[in-house]
């Protein structure tokens, strides 16, 4: 698929990262929906000339959200980055791709992976289109400035997730926030910005997106992009990100922050109580579009070449079927035996999420969350999985985490109940007289953080919500604990203080070693 144009191909020749700001991506194809989904190659323009109506705005927007299909960004595929860097899967593999997958999983990741240069480049590359669209969509007239309004809110939303994620991993990152032109430009802007300035300018942009024209949600053709909903259940978790992992004196305004945006998002859904949609609802690609507990999805085309989604068929396991026609040739997804163990007995959705493969070759658990076996998929695999990048049984799980941070416990656990109400298990209270549930999760804030892993895995949720609720330490004698057998062929010794962040890549490094400095331990 051509996405960028004949000057964005030349893959920044500069050098890498950040220097792709340089480089502005043109007219691209575009993302999220069918309406919306345009399959034509209009690369031809120069960058001077790439924006030149409202159409190559909207076209340009559309590029932007293209990103969110690439597996080194955050698309379905892009797992590598989060899940396999947690406690919930990875892969046994040290052998393939010269091993350097398994060293996410293994906790011994080099600053020269190439994976992980990728996915530094393919985000910062990524918020330059955004910088592009921004800074040159002021200047072309509309016919509705509402729909301008529209744009820049999406697009802010957009800049501001793709930082997120930057921070989280990172730390310290550079921060560019408008089109640069020149070498002496790139060169002032290499450089790594505190990572509270980074998070000023995400909730500056996703401000904006919260008070701009946006539907609260979005339907129909526009299925797929940003609504008001998203952005400020994105603001709400941003907030309570630096609530609980920055060193300020700020924590408990930002609980605050963050319980007002969550609950404002939460209060903007079109349905009464979470239990009245069934869980599968969420995964199930003939109920998917229409499925209200969905805040914000990249949206696929079932059985399209092109547009279509291959996570169902990318995560079954050789001789399995329950996962798409298309038969898998290796151990598929792979899911921990620690994970398998976390659920409570007769968790619908333990069965829904995993299972294990007896084929000789496998032996181990794989993921079923996603499941495309229809005859428009077919045997190549061509799946409709949309992929939910928020939805609201997460956010109920984050205003009961808030509240009880802000020692709320009753409010707390009414949203913790309404999660486990859905997934037809006992309420909190009732599992007080378990001692097998106690002795697991003897806090209420533990308990919490089980419920996430249980309704979250494999949404790319777990790596954050281990960052949010313990201190490097705490995870480091966390992760310690586990038993290696229930974790696979990597090391669980190999975590430490490193691993609270990414090694910078090394040709990032190297641009400047005083400026652009290393994480510790790498």
């Amino acid at each position: 698929m051509k996405l960028l144009n004949s000057t964005m191909n030349t893959r920044i020749s500069l050098t890498k990262g950040i220097w792709c700001c340089l480089l502005i991506a043109a007219t691209m194809v575009s993302a999220c929906s069918k309406d919306f989904i345009d399959k034509s190659d209009p690369n031809a323009s120069s960058v001077n000339d790439a924006i030149q109506s409202e159409a190559d705005v909207v076209n340009h927007v559309n590029g932007i959200y293209e990103a969110l299909r690439d597996n080194d960004i955050l698309s379905e595929n892009s797992g590598l980055y989060t899940d396999e860097r947690s406690d919930d899967g990875g892969r046994d593999d040290n052998q393939s791709n010269a091993g350097e997958p398994f060293q996410f999983n293994d906790f011994s990741i080099l600053p020269s992976n190439s994976y992980l240069k990728r996915h530094w480049l393919g985000l910062y590359q990524s918020i330059t289109r955004a910088n592009f669209v921004l800074d040159r969509m002021e200047d072309i007239p509309f016919t509705d400035e509402g729909q301008k309004a529209q744009l820049r809110a999406q697009t802010k939303f957009l800049r501001a997730l793709f930082y997120y994620h930057l921070v989280r991993k990172w730390g310290d990152v550079p921060l560019v926030t408008v089109p640069l032109t020149t070498q002496e430009e790139i060169q002032a802007s290499t450089y790594r910005e505190n990572q509270a300035v980074v998070y000023e300018q995400i909730i500056a942009d996703l401000s904006d997106a919260v008070s701009s024209p946006l539907p609260e949600q979005q339907t129909g053709g526009n299925l797929g992009r940003v609504s008001k909903a998203a952005a400020n259940a994105l603001l709400g978790e941003v907030y309570l990100t630096m609530a609980k992992t920055l060193d300020n004196d700020d924590r408990q305004s930002h609980l605050e922050q963050a319980r007002t945006y969550l609950t404002a998002a939460y209060n903007m859904r079109s349905f009464n109580r979470l239990a009245d949609i069934p869980y599968t609802d969420v995964f199930d690609v003939d109920r998917q579009a229409n499925c209200p507990e969905i805040i914000f999805s990249v949206v696929y085309i079932q059985g399209d070449q092109n547009f279509s989604s291959r996570i169902a068929a990318n995560s079954q396991a050789a001789g399995e079927t329950i996962n798409s026609r298309r038969p898998g040739s290796g151990v598929g997804m792979r899911a921990s035996l620690d994970l398998v163990n976390d659920y409570e007995e007769d968790d619908l959705r333990k069965d829904f999420t995993v299972k294990f493969a007896n084929a000789p070759s496998v032996g181990d658990w794989f993921v079923t969350k996603y499941r495309d076996t229809s005859e428009a998929a077919g045997d190549n695999g061509f799946g409709g999985n949309n992929w939910v990048l928020m939805r609201y049984a997460d956010v109920i799980l984050q205003l009961a985490e808030i509240h009880a941070e802000l020692g709320n416990d009753g409010e707390a656990i009414t949203y913790l109940n309404m999660v486990r109400e859905r997934a037809e298990r006992p309420t909190y209270q009732e599992m007080q007289s378990l001692s097998t549930y106690t002795s697991k999760y003897p806090t209420l804030k533990l308990a919490i953080l089980h419920e996430r892993r249980s309704e979250l895995a494999f949404e790319h949720k777990r790596l954050f919500d281990l960052l949010r609720f313990f201190t490097i330490e705490e995870l480091t004698a966390f992760f310690r604990s586990k038993q290696q057998s229930e974790y696979g062929r990597a090391s669980l010794n190999n975590f430490s203080g490193k691993d609270r962040y990414f090694p910078i890549p090394l040709d990032e490094y190297r641009l400047d070693p005083e400026r652009m400095y290393q994480n510790p331990g790498y």
